[in-house]
């Protein structure tokens, strides 16, 4: 909490919005450290008055985002950027501390946001119409407009990598933010937005509301001056959010779950492959929308393969976040936690066998062994749902068309990959993996110059690459009559 007090001059947790925190006056809320189970700070919720005050505050720093030009808003992006790198270690290790992640992992994430401002700071002045050659004697040409006002809801996983995510191209693009991070993980966002605000971005351009989302969620997206949502977390909330948004009829991004296929072809090189499996599930204790969750073989190469993935998993070393051995966390909450124990343990009841982990680790702290299930079907809970935990299923298949077709049996649509000695292969695969991103021989690589998001369950909509900057303008044609002669159009 050093550095909370450091940049916000206080020790009070709350939402922080035009440049001041905001206590709360609804329900309290702790957050508890994974490692330990103690409780390190408290708030309450902010609600619908700390809604109200950030949409506001949003509005009236935005007419000054706006006033501004392209190039200088660009320049402040690049200076956001710049700020965040000049405060890595202490944001990562809070990060840390909060998310339950490897230090390492964290301080990468971070720089991770540096190089999103830096990213889109690029695109602030390159955002332009074009002139169409209608069939008349009108000059026509198009703008890009901005929303406005843009709502957007981040998870616990990856808080400050997740606003970042989002923030970026929505600033880039004209907007004002009002973010609401995850109740359980709202720290590093306020950090970061009070970071921008210090690298010059008006005061009350973004703003976080603290608070929790039956409350504070469902107010800002049923606020007016919301003109966008965007949601990152899970289908059973992001349908909520959609069902919602659309009683205005407010646009949505929804980045949600995963369950996603990592196929392994008996031509791969397997030391790759294996140690790109275990990458793919036990980063992050597996908390990650695109991790590998499904793990599918050739017969040729299964019995192999899942041997040497559950042996690399019974070494990997579990501990406290801030070890820089630490190779997997703590699962962030403990209803996570109970959520990861039900599931296998109805996966094993129902026949899966635990060739690696299967139960709580024998520490304090919300530990989960990494777990290889062997012995189930594409057709099994345990394959279809999200675990969101560092819990892999191996799955057989016999040739290139089973492979896609286990893969593809799925609600989601997020990721996916392919590891496999064969150029051809690959692309034929990758090509009919329904997914919104594949990897071959290699995994969860994300840069933001690359489009992410999903099919089906998975959401819709972009979030970074230039494809996500899209997502947070609106197009507008203008009709110049050329010729003062011309006749009056009636009609279409």
């Amino acid at each position: 909490m050093r550095l909370w007090h450091e940049l916000l001059g206080t020790e009070q947790v709350g939402s922080y919005i035009g440049g001041e925190v905001v206590p709360g006056s609804g329900d309290p809320v702790e957050l508890i450290d994974p490692t330990t189970e103690e409780t390190y700070a408290s708030f309450g919720d902010g609600g619908e008055g700390a809604v109200s005050a950030a949409t506001q505050a949003a509005h009236d720093a935005g007419e000054v985002w706006r006033a501004l030009t392209a190039s200088e808003r660009g320049r402040a992006l690049w200076a956001v950027g710049q700020g965040v790198r000049a405060q890595v270690d202490e944001l990562a290790l809070l990060e840390a501390r909060s998310v339950g992640k490897p230090l390492r992992d964290a301080r990468a994430e971070t720089t991770k946001v540096a190089e999103m401002f830096e990213y889109y700071a690029g695109w602030a002045d390159k955002q332009h119409g074009e002139v169409i050659p209608v069939p008349t004697s009108h000059l026509t040409y198009t703008l890009r407009e901005p929303y406005g006002v843009v709502a957007q809801m981040t998870p616990w996983n990856a808080p400050i990598f997740t606003a970042g995510w989002q923030l970026a191209p929505a600033l880039a693009a004209g907007n004002a933010v009002v973010l609401k991070p995850s109740e359980l993980t709202p720290l590093t966002s306020a950090l970061l937005v009070r970071i921008a605000e210090r690298a010059g971005l008006p005061t009350g351009l973004v703003n976080v509301v603290a608070g929790l989302g039956p409350s504070s969620g469902q107010a800002l997206v049923a606020d007016p001056r919301v003109a966008k949502v965007v949601f990152v977390g899970s289908p059973a909330t992001g349908r909520r959010i959609a069902a919602a948004a659309g009683e205005r009829l407010t646009p949505c991004v929804l980045e949600l779950g995963g369950k996603s296929a990592n196929i392994v072809f008996g031509d791969a090189d397997l030391d790759r492959a294996v140690g790109g499996a275990a990458a793919a599930i036990f980063s992050g204790a597996g908390q990650s929308c695109v991790a590998g969750s499904r793990l599918l073989v050739q017969a040729s190469a299964y019995d192999e393969v899942v041997g040497r993935l559950a042996e690399l998993a019974g070494r990997l070393r579990q501990g406290v976040p801030t070890d820089e051995d630490t190779q997997v966390g703590p699962v962030q909450n403990a209803r996570q936690l109970t959520q990861i124990s039900t599931m296998v343990d109805t996966a094993v009841s129902a026949g899966a066998r635990a060739a690696a982990g299967g139960s709580r680790a024998d520490q304090d702290g919300y530990f989960y062994r990494p777990t290889v299930l062997d012995g189930v079907d594409n057709s099994d809970q345990i394959a279809q749902e999200e675990v969101f935990g560092p819990v892999v299923v191996a799955i057989p298949f016999e040739d290139e068309q089973d492979a896609v077709r286990i893969a593809n049996d799925t609600d989601f649509g997020l990721a996916g990959a392919v590891w496999t000695g064969s150029v051809d292969l690959a692309h034929r695969v990758a090509r009919q993996v329904r997914a919104g991103t594949v990897w071959v021989n290699s995994y969860k690589t994300i840069n933001v110059m690359a489009p992410f998001g999903g099919f089906g369950a998975s959401g819709h909509g972009r979030s970074s690459g230039h494809d996500g900057l899209l997502e947070y303008s609106q197009p507008k044609a203008v009709w110049v009559e050329t010729d003062a002669e011309a006749p009056l159009a009636f009609g279409y």
